[in-house]
């Protein structure tokens, strides 16, 4: 069968024209029926997402980074209930591929199973992987049902399912197309055996993680068909039907209130996985606002690379949503219809629509770029209407995402993506208020943090420390969320391997807004032959389990590295800091001289910020043995420091002159494309 085009795979977002059965039913629908059976839709996937949290091994999916959905017969997206919004948008391009090429072999039954991860036919990379039900009311397919998670482990060259020195996508590991596992409602085990003989380093995490999002799915499935033996099938075709109409309205009537224009934002990523440090630019993003049109251009944006760090069009959409369902889009219904206003254009051969050899597990990684820049584009244009509240900077953003793998205590084998430092990023400065503290995964905004006993106890590790990280939020008149730090060290393992997938350590992709400050970037700091545990053991008193405390050389015992923070997979001993695990904080929102000096102040107290930026950075003067505000002195350093800002400033077309002049080093422009335009200098090649 056909690899779906970039152009199908958009095609297939967009919400298929109503069929005259549909409108039929949605005219027989009486007064109250849309309300009470979108209700009905919700509490349908709140309760299957409950039974696929509580089903999941992996640690993504327990904290919550799953989503569940039901799609019309024609596989367009009615409702969903998240955890992450990343799979919302993109789920219909699997069903319509299985509608197009699938209908009549291997044919489409009721009690089948499909599931897909491979982001070639509209996947988001290979551990996000989708299970999908047809949902068949005798014999007729009235619906479709679906369930999508993370499950780290995909037998790729390196463990953890984001291999960051794969060149192409040979060297993934399993990248499954739409595919049938199940039929008659039963798991066929001749395919489950599969996972185990392919090489999947922790294949019980894998087929439960399939087993949850199967059982997620059908739960779906068995309440939306009691609704239509209850109220009859018609009212479910005409209830789907009518919520993708009024969904539609909603996002075209809310564009529509946004002033015409063009609201740009440019973000930058420090590395592209194994190929090492080098300036990319993630996302060049301009948004064409025009009516109750949107056409997204990402014209500028850096060409594709030989690393993993490329993401195809869907997933680059899927980060879209992310943005746009936490915030502007949040009162409308998770639907493909909400897009029905939206266009996209990718050039070719950038690192957003690749060619299909190209790697993409560490998709998410570049399309940090597209939530950041999205986010500050966005606020820019709704800043001057009555939805001015909604604006806000971008969240941390960061996905530091860290990988355990090896024999655990219990002796099974194990390669996971721990989701604690994931799940406590820093919401963006608000326009309002200050970002939330440690607040959510940048892809899963309702995702938990999960207790460290449990992490220890599935795990070879002693998380000794877990507490905010000072400074870790952009400044500004309403601070970025403060990120967190922990501690990770080997324990009751003779060996653990390791491995990160980052692309902060020199650059903040993160940008601020309005005059704000960019969160900090990350440094990947590791002890090797540490006395920490010794010492813990002992009871050493002059031991302070706080960051400040360890961060210093003298605290803890051993060999100190500081690297970037992006590593390639390697052993640690027992006893081994492991790493210090950080989340960054949120970008910050308008001018720090801005901010509320009692606000400052309490963030000190709080150890949110540190006393170095409260006088440096804010200008504000207190007691720091009352913690009193000095309003007065306050005020005079800040009219000092604007003064100051004048005296340094220069003309635009003075700055011009000079910035435009200046260049990056060549080395770090190895894989930008040309300087300062991104074209692509030379052919990607792939064995």
């Amino acid at each position: 069968m056909p690899i779906p085009t970039a152009e199908e795979k958009l095609r297939w977002i967009k919400v298929t024209p109503p069929t005259t059965e549909e409108l039929e039913a949605v005219a027989r629908l009486s007064p109250g029926d849309y309300e009470i059976g979108f209700q009905r839709t919700n509490d349908i996937l709140d309760e299957a997402l409950e039974v696929f949290q509580r089903s999941c091994r992996s640690s993504m999916g327990i904290a919550g980074d799953v989503m569940v959905a039901i799609f019309t017969a024609q596989g367009d997206l009615v409702n969903g209930a998240a955890g992450t919004y990343l799979h919302a948008i993109i789920q219909p391009i699997i069903i319509k591929y299985i509608l197009t090429y699938y209908s009549q072999n291997p044919g489409i039954h009721d009690g089948d199973i499909w599931i897909a991860n491979d982001a070639l036919y509209g996947g988001i990379h290979n551990p996000d992987y989708v299970a999908l039900v047809p949902v068949f009311y005798k014999g007729q397919l009235i619906a479709w049902c679906g369930a999508a998670n993370h499950t780290t482990e995909t037998g790729a060259v390196e463990p953890g399912g984001m291999p960051i020195t794969a060149p192409a996508r040979f060297s993934e590991g399993m990248n499954l197309p739409p595919m049938k596992v199940g039929e008659h409602g039963q798991l066929r085990e001749d395919l489950l055996e599969l996972f185990y003989a392919y090489g999947i380093r922790a294949p019980q995490m894998v087929v439960t993680d399939l087993k949850a999002r199967s059982t997620a799915a059908d739960r779906a499935r068995m309440r939306v068909l009691e609704l239509a033996e209850k109220e009859g099938p018609a009212f479910v075709i005409g209830l789907l039907r009518k919520m993708l109409m009024v969904a539609e309205e909603g996002a075209r009537r809310r564009i529509a209130s946004w002033p015409d224009g063009q609201f740009r934002c440019v973000a930058f990523a420090d590395t592209i996985g194994g190929m090492g440090s080098g300036l990319i630019r993630s996302a060049s993003l301009t948004i064409h606002k025009q009516g109750d049109h949107l056409l997204l251009d990402f014209s500028g944006t850096s060409p594709e690379n030989p690393s993993s760090y490329n993401a195809h069009v869907q997933a680059a959409v899927g980060h879209l949503a992310n943005f746009l369902y936490s915030y502007i889009f949040h009162d409308l219904p998770i639907s493909s219809a909400t897009f029905a206003p939206i266009d996209f254009y990718f050039p070719p051969g950038c690192v957003l629509n690749p060619d299909p050899r190209a790697a993409t597990s560490c998709s998410v990684m570049i399309c940090t770029g597209i939530m950041s820049s999205a986010a500050v584009a966005f606020s820019k244009m709704i800043f001057g209407t009555q939805e001015w509240r909604q604006a806000v900077a971008s969240s941390a953003n960061g996905g530091n995402a860290m990988v355990l793998a090896g024999l655990s205590q219990w002796g099974l084998p194990f390669a996971d993506m721990l989701a604690y430092s994931l799940n406590t990023e820093g919401q963006g400065g608000r326009a309002t208020a200050p970002g939330m503290d440690a607040s959510h995964f940048a892809w899963c905004p309702f995702g938990r943090s999960p207790d460290v006993e449990l992490m220890e106890n599935e795990f070879p590790m002693l998380v000794p420390i877990s507490q905010h990280w000072q400074d870790s939020c952009g400044h500004g008149a309403h601070r970025g969320g403060c990120g967190t730090v922990q501690i990770w060290v080997a324990y009751q393992a003779p060996t653990v391997f390791f491995t990160t997938i980052a692309d902060n350590s020199k650059v903040q992709t993160s940008q601020p807004l309005f005059g704000g400050y960019a969160p900090p970037t990350v440094p990947g700091i590791s002890v090797r032959r540490a006395d920490l545990l010794q010492r813990m053991r002992d009871g050493d008193r002059a031991l302070k389990l706080n960051f400040s405390a360890l961060i210093d050389r003298q605290a803890v015992g051993g060999e100190w590295s500081n690297e970037p923070f992006l590593r390639s997979v390697r052993p640690y001993n027992e006893g081994d800091v492991i790493t210090f695990g950080f989340a960054t904080g949120g970008a910050g929102y308008g001018d720090p001289l801005d901010a509320d000096p009692y606000q400052v102040v309490q963030d000190v107290e709080a150890e949110i910020i540190s006393e170095w930026s409260a006088r440096n950075i804010y200008k504000v003067a207190y007691d720091p043995e009352t913690m009193r505000v000095n309003l007065a002195e306050t005020e005079a350093l800040r009219a000092s420091e604007r003064q100051a800002r004048l005296a340094r400033g220069r003309s635009w077309d003075e700055f011009h002159a000079s910035w435009s002049r200046q260049k990056p080093p060549e080395e770090a422009l190895a894989w930008f494309g040309s300087w300062p335009e991104g074209r692509p200098l030379a052919p990607v090649l792939r064995p």
